[in-house]
């Protein structure tokens, strides 16, 4: 396939600060790629650097192979031939749906016939139907949203940006959004990208998962890959595995596992150096569910206590310490009264050791 947008060595900061820190990055035609990351992480400013919202301060933007931003200057953004999806939908409140959905090839003084050709498909493509004669305060949010994304698609864009499109939506609705979003994106085989700092949406949508951390990316790769074998411990983290043990001894490393030696257990997990920009120690993490209670020791376990359990709805979330009252959180079919005492087992493949 044909690489549509190519980012290569870009670099930009605010004041002293650098934001980021030499990106490098390749889209392909009809990917749907997902930047995930923390607040601050500078996923937002890539967004805008590649849209020609802002100046880039080193390394250079292509998209179709042609230059549209370097240090030199920047190709205008209404001649980048991309459309956004915005977070609050930035839909035009004094027109109808239809002339909003419209307003792009207006612009382009497209010949009428063809507006209402393409008009006609992405209502058909959207299910706006009997909606585009109405006002945005008169749609839902599900709706208004279909609205932004009609108006993004209408122009054919080589590139389509997403900017946290679904956070503004309830719950249900989001689920449900991410799902259409996804296939109508395949369909047509639509370039996008698309930024988040939520990974089940990430999950849901990507072909690809680009995870950016303090300026850097610390790890690019399919959805899968991201989630079983994150590189980083704050890639384990963003990804569910939230539980984090820091007194731990590597006893030996062999294979990309390690042999570990937590307080007085022998554990083996997957093993990866940290990236250049984390400086967090030695951690071990894995996620509450892949913790499975024993009550008599097994190979792969260490001995905890039952803190506290709280229901969530088919299972308990039940808080254990360790002896050196290290806490974190196991999923439990059961509800395991505080005070009591057992083995908490990890898969080997499961836990995730960074150095």
């Amino acid at each position: 396939m044909e690489t549509i947008l190519e980012i290569k060595d870009v670099r930009k900061q605010f004041g002293k600060k650098e934001i980021l820190k030499g990106i490098n990055l390749s889209v392909r035609e009809g990917e749907i790629i997902s930047v995930l990351g923390p607040s601050g992480c500078g996923k937002s400013t890539l967004l805008n650097l590649i849209a020609g919202i802002l100046p880039l301060d080193g390394g250079s933007i292509s998209i179709h192979g042609k230059e549209v931003s370097n240090v030199k200057g920047m190709t205008p953004a209404e001649n980048r031939n991309i459309n956004m999806v915005f977070q609050d939908f930035a839909l035009w409140p004094h027109m109808k749906a239809r002339d909003n959905i419209l307003y792009g090839l207006k612009i382009k003084k497209t010949e009428k016939p063809e507006m209402e050709e393409r008009l006609q498909e992405v209502v058909s493509l959207l299910h706006l139907d009997g909606l585009i004669d109405q006002y945005p305060s008169e749609l839902s949010g599900g709706q208004q949203q279909r609205v932004a994304i009609a108006r993004a698609l209408i122009t054919k864009p080589a590139i389509v940006l997403l900017d946290e499109p679904l956070c503004n939506l309830d719950i249900q609705l989001r689920i449900e959004m991410r799902t259409e979003m996804a296939q109508l994106f395949h369909s047509l085989n639509t370039t996008v990208f698309h930024v988040t700092h939520d990974p089940s949406e990430a999950f849901a949508m990507a072909d690809r998962i680009v995870v950016m951390n303090q300026g850097v990316i610390d790890q690019n790769d399919i959805p899968s890959s991201c989630y079983m074998h994150p590189k980083t411990s704050m890639v384990a983290g963003l990804l569910g595995a939230g539980n984090c043990l820091k007194k731990v001894e590597i006893i030996s490393k062999n294979n990309g596992f390690a042999r570990l030696k937590v307080e007085e257990s022998i554990l083996e997990g997957q093993y990866s150096r940290q990236s250049v920009v984390d400086d967090c120690g030695l951690e071990l993490r894995f996620r509450p569910e892949d913790c499975f209670w024993r009550d008599e020791e097994e190979e792969n376990a260490i001995p905890v206590t039952v803190v506290m359990s709280t229901f969530e709805g088919g299972v308990y979330r039940v808080k254990v310490e360790t002896d050196d009252r290290e806490g974190f959180c196991v999923l439990h079919p059961k509800f395991l009264s505080a005070g009591r005492r057992g083995f908490i087992r990890i898969s080997r493949e499961r836990l995730y050791v960074y150095e």
